[in-house]
């Protein structure tokens, strides 16, 4: 399947059992998304939580097994999710380390952390992959970073790209572009919010209902962005065709320019890319 294809419902793996440790707000997208999308039956499934009242609740929730035992959920899994916190990364590897061996793949969510620092904390050979999705992944919107550790298969890559394919689509790259993807998809939500919510604000300031203006920003930038996923076009094509001479768009791209706004989303994106080189680094 192509890194841009639409999105299709994964097949169901029936031989693969899968722990999610540390179901917070990303993994629980993704166990959740494995349910629907019927990727793993119930059975398949072993998640993680901190608190024993929270793993009875999402449990009786799920229809899924969930407790706070990290190495037992390892133990029972041949896939392994990593859903905690880059801080808490090397910790939780040390705790399952007993049930890790290299026929077990790794895939760690955490922002900034190699996969040869979870490979190191394994202490043996054991298939790491790393992603970074992000927060539209919950409505199946999501677009996900994957990269490779020094001993995944092809095979081992499939998997990962079926797994997130659950919530959105995929892009694989080397490891070196993982902060890059941080700071453009994971990072590029916030960026979004900030100028559809400046879209609807000028139209109020031009007339319109809080409620149409909101919802006109909304679709826009919606259609927008499937323009360009579906049409395959470059964006300045598709904005040119949408700017006639002497006409209303190009008076309001002049302003755009004037304002510095392509310049200032470019320095965002550097800006969050380098903050997650930073982390990377400690």
């Amino acid at each position: 399947m192509s890194d841009l294809e639409l999105h299709t419902a994964p097949s169901q793996l029936p031989q693969v059992r899968v722990a999610v440790l540390g179901t917070g707000k990303m993994g629980g997208i993704l166990l959740q998304a494995f349910l629907k999308e019927n990727l793993f039956a119930p059975e398949q499934i072993h998640a993680t939580v901190a608190h024993e009242e929270r793993a009875t609740a999402l449990a009786s929730q799920w229809g899924v097994d969930v407790s706070t035992d990290n190495l037992a959920a390892a133990r029972q899994s041949d896939l392994i999710l990593l859903g905690v916190k880059p801080f808490q990364v090397p910790d939780l590897v040390a705790q399952i380390r007993p049930a890790l061996t290299p026929e077990k793949t790794i895939v760690s969510f955490a922002a900034s952390v190699k996969t040869a620092a979870i490979e190191e904390a394994a202490g043996m050979e054991i298939p790491v992959i790393r992603a970074m999705p992000n927060t539209p992944s919950a409505l199946g919107a999501g677009v996900a970073g994957l990269c490779r550790g020094r001993f995944v298969t092809d095979e081992q890559m499939e998997l990962a790209r079926r797994i997130f394919e659950t919530v959105g689509r995929t892009v694989t790259v080397d490891e070196k572009h993982m902060d890059a993807v941080t700071g453009l998809s994971a990072s590029g939500p916030a960026f979004i919010y900030i100028i559809l919510e400046s879209l609807a604000e000028a139209g109020v300031k031009v007339g319109l209902p809080r409620d149409t203006a909101t919802l006109l920003a909304a679709q826009t930038t919606f259609g927008a962005a499937k323009m360009v996923l579906d049409t395959g076009y470059h964006p300045a094509l598709l904005k040119d065709a949408v700017t006639t001479p002497a006409g209303c768009t190009i008076d309001g791209i002049l302003e755009l320019e004037e304002g510095g706004l392509r310049v200032t989303l470019i320095k965002a994106v550097m800006r969050a890319t380098q903050r997650a080189k930073e982390l990377a680094a400690g």
